[in-house]
Parts: structure tokens; C-alpha cells; sequence
């Protein structure tokens, strides 16, 4: 590939990125409760869809994803503010994972091979050699960045099924916790919240546990050489 198709692709890439956060720019930041309240509530159908879109613009943009899953529960109740987050949110990690994939794998795979490659080889290795189990790892902690995952996935041509089925799955817990999170504030839910609180607690440890076993959690652990 020549030096100037690379470059255009890197160049789409962080264009991507720069859209991304233009449109939290015209949002006014994060979408939040009022915004919820204004534009989502008792619109039926308009307002899910709205919803499930905005929620995958802003999650393939960088926002974390438990405030996506959060409004969710605000706007919507457990059951419904679970699905529609959840949806939201494998939209998103879709879209920049394939974003990545399409305009950042030769520029990775140099990378890999340069200075950056001590750093970022050893946890693209273990995605790629059990991409759902180091991913749904990943994903069960409430650290990290979700949406570097998403790129390194794509630049490091991930397979999608396994990674995306790792993604929801890992996706899910926390999003239970922030969806009753949202809908004990709205309904001032004592329950709501200590069941979430007791979830996440298991979230965690069970991630803690996933990442002591798996090559993931090593190379998370590594310092970098």
C-alpha cells in the first residue's frame, strides 16, 4: 500500500474521531437527564429509536458506556432502558470497531513491528488468541477504556463474531448495574440501588478472576519493556 493511501486512511480514521466529538459539541457534552426528559420521555417509538441511535453515536465516540446504559434505565424503566443500552452500546463498539479495522490495520500492523509494538503486541496477541474469553474479561471490569478496546480490536483485525458476542456478554452486568442505577434516581428506588450495588460487586470479581486466569490479564499487568 502506497504511503499516500495510508495516510488518506489515517487521516478518515481520525476525521472519525474528530466527527465524534463535534457531535457531543452540538449535544451540549454528554446527553444527561434533561436531555432525556426533554427529547425522549412518552415519545413512544421515536423517542427508543432516537435513543438507541444517539446512545451508539456517543458510545462509538468515547463516552463511557454506563452512562449510555444509565439514561437508559432513567429514561425507560430496568427492563426496556437494559435492552435499548445494551443495544446502544454493540452499535457503537461495532462502529468503531469497524471504523478501525477498515482505515487502521496496515498502520497497527507497523506499529506492531516498531516502537509501539513492546506495548500493544502482547495484548493483541492474547485478543487474538481467544478473542471472546480476554474480551469478555475485559469488558466485566468498570475500568479501562471501552473504545480503545474497540480500535486496537479493528486495527488488530479481531475476528467480529467472537469479539462482538464477547463485547455484550461482558457488556451486560454493568449495564443491569447502571440501568437500575438510572431508574432508582427517577423513581428514588432504595432497592434498585442496592441491588446494583451488589451486582457490580459481583462484576468486578468475577472480571478480577476471568483477567487472573487468562493471557489478557498478564499482559495488562506487564510492565511495559
Amino acid at each position: 500500500m502506497s504511503a499516500g493511501r495510508s495516510l488518506l486512511k489515517l487521516g478518515l480514521l481520525a476525521g472519525g474521531l474528530l466527527a465524534g466529538g463535534a457531535l457531543l459539541r452540538e449535544l451540549g457534552g454528554v446527553p444527561g437527564t434533561e436531555w432525556v426528559d426533554r427529547t425522549i420521555r412518552d415519545e413512544g417509538v421515536w423517542g427508543e429509536l432516537l435513543f438507541l441511535a444517539v446512545g451508539a453515536a456517543v458510545t462509538a465516540a468515547g463516552v463511557p458506556r454506563q452512562t449510555v446504559a444509565f439514561l437508559g434505565g432513567y429514561a425507560f424503566g430496568a427492563a426496556l432502558g437494559i435492552a435499548l443500552g445494551l443495544a446502544a452500546q454493540l452499535l457503537g463498539c461495532a462502529a468503531s470497531y469497524g471504523w478501525a479495522r477498515l482505515l487502521g490495520r496496515d498502520w497497527a500492523e507497523r506499529r506492531m513491528a516498531g516502537r509501539f509494538g513492546h506495548r500493544l503486541r502482547p495484548l493483541r496477541d492474547a485478543l487474538a488468541e481467544n478473542p471472546f474469553q480476554a474480551t469478555l474479561a475485559l469488558r466485566l471490569l468498570p475500568v479501562g477504556n471501552n473504545l480503545a478496546l474497540n480500535l486496537l480490536a479493528g486495527m488488530a483485525a479481531l475476528k467480529p463474531l467472537p469479539f462482538l458476542a464477547g463485547s455484550a456478554l461482558g457488556y451486560l452486568p454493568q449495564t443491569v448495574v447502571f440501568a437500575l442505577l438510572g431508574k432508582g434516581i427517577r423513581v428514588e428506588g432504595t432497592w434498585q440501588l442496592a441491588l446494583a450495588a451488589a451486582l457490580l460487586a459481583v462484576s468486578v470479581g468475577l472480571g478480577l478472576w476471568l483477567l487472573r486466569r487468562h493471557r489478557a490479564g498478564r499482559a495488562l499487568a506487564a510492565p511495559p519493556g
